[in-house]
C-alpha cells in the first residue's frame, strides 16, 4: 500500500563552529542553529563556544525566534562522564532549546539531574528502525536524528509508524565511510579519536594499494603479482601497511562524496519530516550563508507547491565539495558514492569579500581572495542575490586601485546601480577561473 502523507514544512537547522556562522545562518534563513561545547561534542576544531559564547548565541538566537541546540554527542570515556555534571551545569542552566546526545550514559547522567531538558538523539545512535525510534521515545527522546543510511522510502514507513516522535534527517555535508560517524581510522592513523571529536579526516587521505600474500607465520607482507589480498599505504606515511580488499578503482578508496540532497526537500517535507539538517561545524560563515540560503529557497518553494529549480543545483555547485552523492537516498552505483580520484576539495565560484560597511555611496569590502575591476561579481544578500560588473575599485584613502591583493586588505567599490542595499551579512562572489 502507498504510503500518504500530509504537507508539513520542516524546520531549517544550520551548523555553527563561530559566532559569525550563527548570524549569517539566522540572516539566511535558519529556523536553528546547532552549536558545541569543544570538550563534548564532535568538532573539536574550529569551536568558539564556551559557556560564555553559548550565553551570547542563546540571547541572539532567542531574541529572533529562533532555536538554539547543544551538540553533546561524544562516546563518552569514563574521564568526561567524570567531569559531566560540573561542566555541564551552567550550560543546562541556560535552557537550551535541545541538547544533542547519543551515550546512553550521557543520557542517563541529564534524566537524572536535568528531567525537564529537551534531548534530541544524534546520528551517532543509528537508528534505522521504528522501534528503535520507539525504545528512544520511551526514556525521554523528543526528537529522533534518522542514520544516513537510510533511503527515502525507509525513512517514510518510519514517520508513518512513529507520527508522534519529531524525527530529523540530513540533506547536505560531509559524509563517513564509517556508519554515521562511528569511524575509528583517524584513531588508528594519527591516534586522535573521532569518536571524541577530534577526527583528522583520514578517509581523505591519497592511499596506495600493493598486492599481498599471507606467509606460513600469519604475516601479511606485500608482493609484486596480483593477490586477492591488498595493502594500503597512506601518502606520508611510508611502510605504514594496513590490510584490505581492493579492486581495480584508484586510490582515494575512504573517500566519500559530500552529501548534496536538495531534490529530496519536497519529498522529505510531504512525508512530514521535522527538521532537515545542514552538516558543518567546521566550514565558513560563507558555506553556511550559501547552504543555508539555497536550502530555504526549495523549502520555500516547497510550500508554495512550485517545481524545483535547476539552478539550485548550481549555486551548491559553486560551493568548495568533494564532488556530490545523494547518499542513501537513493540507490547508486559506487562510482556516483565514492571519489576515487582527489581528496581535495572542488568549486567553481569563490568567496572573495565580505560588506563591512557603507561610505558616501560606496561599499567597504573586507577583502578574502583576489579579484579586480571588469570582473563581473555577484553580491549575495539575505535579501536576494545581485550580479554586476565592477567598474572600479578603491583603497581606504580614495585612491584608485585595479587589483583587491587578497585577506587583509579592505577596499571601497561602488554600490551596484539601482541597488538599495540595506541588508547586513552581505558578501562578495566570483566565478572561478
Amino acid at each position: 500500500m502507498p504510503l500518504s502523507f500530509s504537507m508539513s514544512i520542516p524546520e531549517l537547522l544550520a551548523p555553527a563552529g563561530t559566532m559569525k556562522s550563527l548570524h549569517y545562518a539566522l540572516a539566511y534563513g535558519a529556523d536553528a542553529v546547532y552549536v558545541g561545547l569543544p570538550r563534548y561534542s564532535l568538532r573539536v576544531r574550529e569551536n568558539e563556544f564556551d559557556v560564555a559564547g553559548l550565553q551570547e548565541a542563546l540571547h541572539i538566537t532567542r531574541a529572533a525566534q529562533k532555536k538554539l541546540y547543544v551538540a553533546c554527542n561524544i562516546v563518552a570515556r569514563d574521564s568526561k562522564i567524570d567531569t559531566f555534571f560540573k561542566d555541564m551545569e551552567p550550560v543546562l542552566a541556560m535552557q537550551p532549546d535541545a541538547l544533542i546526545v547519543s551515550d546512553p550514559g550521557i543520557i542517563h547522567m541529564v534524566r537524572q539531574r536535568w528531567p525537564n531538558q529537551v534531548l534530541h538523539l544524534s546520528v551517532q545512535a543509528n537508528v534505522v528502525n521504528s522501534e528503535a525510534v520507539k525504545f528512544w521515545s520511551a526514556v525521554g527522546i523528543a526528537r529522533i536524528i534518522l542514520s544516513r543510511e537510510l533511503s527515502i522510502e525507509e525513512m517514510a514507513v518510519i514517520r508513518q509508524r512513529c507520527p508522534d516522535v519529531e524525527l530529523e534527517a540530513f540533506i547536505h555535508g560531509a559524509l563517513c565511510v564509517a556508519y554515521s560517524g562511528r569511524c575509528l581510522l583517524s584513531g588508528y592513523m594519527s591516534h586522535r579519536d573521532p569518536n571524541q571529536g577530534a577526527c583528522t579526516n583520514a578517509c581523505r587521505w591519497s592511499y596506495t594499494a600493493k598486492p599481498a600474500q599471507q606467509t606460513v607465520e600469519g604475516h601479511i607482507i606485500p608482493i609484486q603479482a596480483p593477490a586477492p589480498l591488498y595493502l594500503i599505504e597512506e601518502q606520508y606515511r611510508p611502510d605504514e601497511w594496513m590490510v584490505m580488499e581492493e579492486d581495480e578503482h584508484g586510490t582515494y578508496v575512504f573517500n566519500s562524496k559530500d552529501l548534496r540532497a536538495i531534490r529530496h526537500v519536497e519529498a522529505l517535507a510531504h512525508m512530514g519530516m521535522d527538521s532537515l539538517k545542514i552538516e558543518g561545524r567546521t566550514k565558513s560563515f560563507f558555506y553556511v550563508a550559501r547552504t543555508v540560503q539555497v536550502y530555504r529557497m526549495a523549502l520555500d518553494a516547497a510550500a508554495r507547491g512550485e517545481a524545483f529549480d535547476p539552478n539550485w543545483l548550481l549555486a551548491l555547485d559553486d560551493l568548495a565539495n568533494r564532488g556530490y552523492t545523494e547518499g542513501f537516498y537513493d540507490r547508486h552505483a559506487p562510482a556516483e558514492l565514492q571519489n576515487y580520484e582527489t581528496g581535495s576539495t572542488q568549486n567553481s565560484q569563490q568567496f572573495i569579500g565580505e560588506i563591512v560597511g557603507q561610505d558616501a555611496g560606496r561599499l567597504r569590502v573586507d577583502v578574502k581572495n583576489r579579484f579586480r575591476v571588469g570582473e563581473e561579481i555577484e553580491l549575495m544578500t539575505p535579501a536576494g542575490n545581485h550580479r554586476f560588473i565592477l567598474g572600479g575599485m578603491q583603497k581606504r584613502d580614495g585612491t584608485a586601485m585595479e587589483v583587491a591583493p587578497g585577506s587583509g586588505h579592505e577596499v571601497l567599490i561602488p554600490i551596484p546601480a539601482a541597488l538599495n542595499l540595506t541588508d547586513n551579512h552581505a558578501m562578495l562572489l566570483v566565478r572561478c577561473a
